[in-house]
């Protein structure tokens, strides 16, 4: 399997996704200066912000499935919002800056700073409702059976590129292909037609011709370790770019990120699905920290298992395998890291499982990643 990422679009913009097969997510008026780079010029929490959209984008993987929701728009006779599809990546993430050369700029009215290229899967031409999607509980058995990450998406107001699971996906998908009646187009170039408000093909065949400038935050997370500043969202980002090398036994079929656990603020940092020979299923919650470990941190990891035991284990069985990534703790022969051995100990009786721990240290050559067995 793989992940599905819902692209928020509006009508411009969605027109221009089918056109020239891409999906993209915006930074505003900003201009990218960190990009390969070890300082920047722009406020720390526009930086974040924009690092925490390459970390939405890193994720996303070839052979991904991309879903488009179209938000409603009254003036222009949308009276709520669909959900469009299907198609599949074909290049990962990529910076188009935010210039007078941005491809499509003027078209789009908007600046899409960082974007995927995408091909037709199945290409359905009627949109599901947001209210067929997300109220609709006529075959629902179970509340977990709901797509919930697309509900805390509306209740939270997140950024324009979501995740949902693979079962999610699944539901979304048939409640697509039940609604066009099994019928999905033909051919690879397509638009849409605002007075239908459906998918159509076209005659036009458009080539994506943008610049693909590939992203590294590497040089700009090595300058803020190096003055002690903050870059946890930077962390994230760079093990998304980078999952399969860092974790190498795991063959991972699902990734993602910030992923909302309940109605409050809770989000796990990074969620993987690992299987073996489509058989054992693993599911690791990942707690980030660009700090040392504390033993508190085993109070966030027990929200994270609650809420996975409730509404993912019962929609796909999988082993929890809740995991710390930290920096290193150079002295472990203090009683404060006694004291955290101690609080994993307790932590994985009470759950019947097992915390692992992994530390990493970074040097100018970039970050190394140490499994720590205790």
């Amino acid at each position: 399997m793989a992940t599905t990422h819902v692209f928020v679009v509006d009508t411009n913009t969605f027109r221009y996704h089918l056109e020239y097969l891409f999906a993209g997510i915006g930074a505003g008026n900003s201009y990218i200066d960190f990009n390969n780079a070890t300082t920047t010029n722009l406020h720390y929490a526009t930086e974040n912000n924009l690092i925490g959209m390459i970390a939405d984008g890193s994720r996303i993987r070839v052979g991904d499935f991309v879903i488009f929701y179209l938000q409603q728009n009254f003036s222009q006779g949308i009276r709520e919002g669909k959900f469009y599809g299907i198609f599949q990546v074909t290049n990962t993430l990529f910076l188009d800056n935010n210039d007078n050369q941005q491809f499509l700029k003027s078209q789009l009215r908007k600046s899409l700073t960082f974007r995927i290229l995408i091909q037709p899967f199945q290409v359905y031409p009627i949109g599901v409702t947001e209210w067929e999607a997300l109220d609709e509980i006529r075959y629902i058995q179970s509340p977990n059976q709901m797509l919930w990450s697309l509900i805390y998406r509306k209740l939270k107001g997140n950024r324009g590129n979501t995740m949902i699971t693979i079962y999610e996906s699944e539901r979304l998908f048939q409640l697509v292909i039940n609604k066009n009646n099994y019928q999905y187009l033909q051919g690879n170039n397509f638009t849409f037609d605002l007075n239908t408000q459906q998918i159509t093909t076209s005659n036009n065949s458009n080539i994506y011709t943008g610049r693909i400038q590939s992203i590294n935050i590497l040089p700009r997370l090595i300058n803020k370790y190096t003055n002690n500043l903050q870059f946890e969202t930077h962390l994230q980002a760079y093990i998304l770019q980078n999952i399969e090398n860092i974790f190498t036994q795991e063959n991972i079929e699902w990734i993602g990120n910030e992923v909302s656990c309940g109605v409050g603020m809770q989000r796990i940092d990074i969620l993987l699905s690992s299987v073996t020979n489509n058989i054992s299923r693993k599911i690791i919650p990942i707690e980030l920290k660009s700090t040392e470990a504390y033993t508190d941190i085993t109070i966030q990891l027990q929200r994270y298992i609650d809420w996975l035991q409730q509404y993912y284990i019962p929609n796909r069985p999988s082993i929890i395998e809740p995991m710390i990534i930290s920096r290193a703790i150079i002295n472990k022969t203090t009683a404060n890291y006694q004291n955290l051995i101690n609080s994993f100990c307790i932590f994985n009786n009470s759950n019947n499982l097992k915390i692992r721990y992994i530390e990493f240290t970074i040097n100018t050559n970039g970050i190394i990643f140490n499994e720590i067995n205790y």
